[in-house]
């Protein structure tokens, strides 16, 4: 993956005259920030009037912005500045706009016809200079990327029958869907409306294919425009006909599901048109705010030839390598003869501008070398599979979902970066309401999760009643496992099951592989961590050596079925730290010797969670751990998330370097990934 040097420009209200501007420049081999432009001096006097006098002539207005923007010395050189600094590294230079609450009017201009000072050419055409407009988000839920051969699209054209009525011109919907297969290429498309004209492109249609198929792009075509400065979209009714959609409607829609697309591509007419409220009253930049990781939207009545021409590009140069505005400089460069080439606008919360990764081993994603060997102690029985909470996301949701729900309906009130930091949220809950309180939220919160997803596969007996008992948990628990088993061939835990090891060790309180390993035909016996005093001592003691047909599977933070041995809150992780050095000696050996003489599988963590960092100090206070450098272990990490990394890059070579030391090997990837792989190997 290319390495960027990266540059925000922030803009803020001085005074009734002018704008603070901040430069904020990092290079690729640095961890420092850079800041430029940070006196008085650095500042923008911005005439809206005479930009508007020459808003329909976009050359003379990328002029005159240009010539308000960069007409203070100190900003002309804060950003020659990092222009040299990037030339002289050799990279691309990543130019992030970022405008503050104090401007909101600056959202409105045409910032994509801004000249380069220097040489005046257009700066958003520019592959070695990538624009974007940075926004930041009320919504908490994190930007997970999948790989690059998992991506998927759905296009959605809609031409509604009776278009003429409101003179506005019918669209070839056979047209633009060939030009949308064409551009995406190898990525697998939906059509909407799809073969033989059905479904047809409602708002129900479209909401209910991007729920049924977690779609990482959206590509919408359809006519739209600014009413009272509220956007809205021209898409098909029950009838055939124009049903006129706000874009707060579909912006809720899109917000209510648990999958969102990672990209959403607005071909429509007008869809980013700035109106007398500013360009945020426009579906792009709300859609943006709303949560969407990337929206490329049109900021006027593009022409159908521009779309033409662009839209393949795009796409084309999308697959390359991931990165949105890349792609769009190169999208924008192919029309930049044509007078609307500068409407394309790129709104992003994604610092690394990426819409996949390739998952793999190192940062280069050079061939794991010790295949070989790890495929010899798993035929050897030798290995030792660690499941963290993340094997139950894609089948559950996450736990910071849980945290989320939990900080929202209890008022968690400190700080905001911890609000889905599940461990922190349920303190507060324990310290506010009571410690018995917290195992009957939690279960709650599982009963909410199955029903969401499962309810239809439910019998009436659970889907009636409003709370569940410990049993009716236990048996939507197993009807779920089996579901998502039968419908996903890729089910971490039915591969590991299918893996015959004697001891498998995990994080979760649930029963998921030991389902998963009775439906393969095996026997597997249960014991719980013996942490604190609540663990009775038949739960824990195991004096049997574990066989593949009687497989052990060890519950490290407690079950289910006894609250009080569920470890959530941060105090429970201290005192697991502390009782489970004092109760060592009733861990069963097997999971003693397999911690320190096996091969360890790493499974569904992200590793700054409380999980691992907790599992691994316990880890490497093990007797006899020195007996682990004669084995491979492998890690596999999802990518770092966007907005939970400040450099996403830096991140990864940290914990390589770290982990290295201990013989483990991270795998950039999914769980489900990595077994797949593991699979071909084996």
């Amino acid at each position: 993956m290319s390495e960027y040097a990266e540059l925000e420009i922030g803009l803020h209200r001085r005074d009734i005259e002018t704008y603070a501007v901040e430069f904020r420049f990092s290079h690729p081999d640095s961890d420092a920030d850079i800041r430029t432009g940070q006196d008085e001096t650095a500042t923008a006097s911005i005439d809206l009037n005479k930009l508007n006098q020459v808003v329909h002539d976009p050359l003379e207005y990328g002029k005159k912005l240009t010539d308000f923007f960069f007409e203070n010395a100190a900003v002309q050189t804060a950003f020659a500045q990092a222009k040299t600094s990037a030339q002289t590294l050799g990279v691309p230079l990543r130019v992030r706009l970022m405008i503050g609450a104090s401007a909101p009017e600056l959202h409105s201009l045409y910032w994509e016809t801004l000249l380069d000072p220097q040489d005046s050419h257009s700066l958003a055409t520019d592959e070695n200079l990538l624009f974007s407009r940075y926004l930041s988000s009320l919504d908490w839920r994190p930007v997970r990327l999948r790989a690059q051969g998992q991506l998927c699209a759905l296009a959605v054209v809609a031409n509604p029958s009776n278009l003429k009525e409101f003179d506005l011109t019918p669209i070839d919907e056979e047209s633009e869907l060939t030009r949308a297969r064409q551009g995406l290429a190898d990525i697998p498309m939906t059509p909407l409306p799809g073969e033989g004209g059905e479904p047809t492109a409602t708002l129900n249609n479209l909401i209910d294919q991007l729920r049924s198929g977690s779609y990482d792009i959206l590509y919408l075509v359809c006519h739209g425009a600014l009413v009272k400065d509220e956007p809205w979209l021209w898409l098909v009714g029950e009838d055939g006909k124009v049903a006129r959609v706000s874009g707060i409607e579909l912006i809720q829609r899109i917000q209510e599901l648990q999958e969102r697309p990672r990209l959403i591509v607005l071909a429509s007419c007008q869809s980013a048109a700035p109106g007398s409220g500013g360009a945020l009253s426009a579906l792009g930049p709300r859609l943006a705010e709303a949560g969407i990781p990337a929206v490329l939207a049109m900021q006027d009545k593009i022409s159908v030839q521009t779309v033409t021409e662009f839209m393949p590009v795009f796409f084309k140069e999308l697959q390359r390598d991931g990165q949105i505005d890349r792609a769009l400089a190169a999208a924008r460069g192919s029309v930049r003869q044509r007078p609307d080439f500068w409407m394309p606008a790129l709104f992003m919360r994604l610092k690394s501008g990426r819409i996949w990764y390739v998952p793999g081993f190192g940062e280069g994603r050079d061939e794991f070398e010790k295949w070989q060997s790890l495929k010899g102690f798993i035929g050897e029985k030798s290995c030792t599979p660690i499941l963290g909470p993340g094997l139950i996301e894609t089948m559950l949701g996450s736990r910071r979902d849980i945290a989320i729900s939990w900080a929202e309906r209890h008022g968690f009130p400190l700080s905001p970066q911890d609000k889905d930091n599940l461990p922190s949220v349920a303190q507060y809950i324990l310290t506010s309401q009571s410690p018995a309180y917290l195992p009957v939220a939690y279960r709650e919160a599982l009963r909410h999760g199955i029903m969401l997803r499962y309810q239809a596969g439910l019998p009436n007996e659970l889907t009636q009643v409003k709370s569940w008992s410990p049993t009716q948990l236990e048996q939507a628990l197993d009807l779920m496992s089996k579901t998502y088993a039968q419908e996903n061939p890729t089910d971490p835990y039915k591969l590991l099951a299918r893996l015959r090891l004697p001891l498998y060790i995990t994080t979760s309180t649930l029963d998921l592989m030991t389902h998963a390993l009775e439906e393969e035909g095996a026997e597997p016996v249960v014991r719980i961590c013996p942490w604190n005093k609540w663990v009775p001592t038949a739960k824990a003691i195991f004096e049997e050596e574990p066989t593949v047909e009687k497989p052990l599977v060890f519950h490290l933070f407690g079950h289910i079925s006894l609250p009080n041995s569920m470890v959530i809150s941060e105090d429970s992780y201290f005192d697991y730290l502390i009782g489970v050095t004092q109760n060592k000696d009733l861990i069963p050996s097997a999971v003693r010797q397999a911690l320190s003489n096996t091969s360890l599988l790493f499974l569904g963590f992200q590793l700054e969670d409380w999980e691992f960092r907790v599992f691994f100090r316990f880890l490497m206070a093990q007797e006899g751990r020195e007996m682990l450098k004669f084995y491979s272990h492998a890690a596999a990490q999802i990518e770092p998330e966007e907005d939970r990394t400040i450099d996403i890059r830096r991140a990864r070579r940290y914990l390589e370097e770290y982990f290295s030391s201990e013989n483990i090997g991270i795998y950039w990837g999914s769980s489900q990934e990595f077994l797949r792989e593991l699979y071909e190997h084996l």
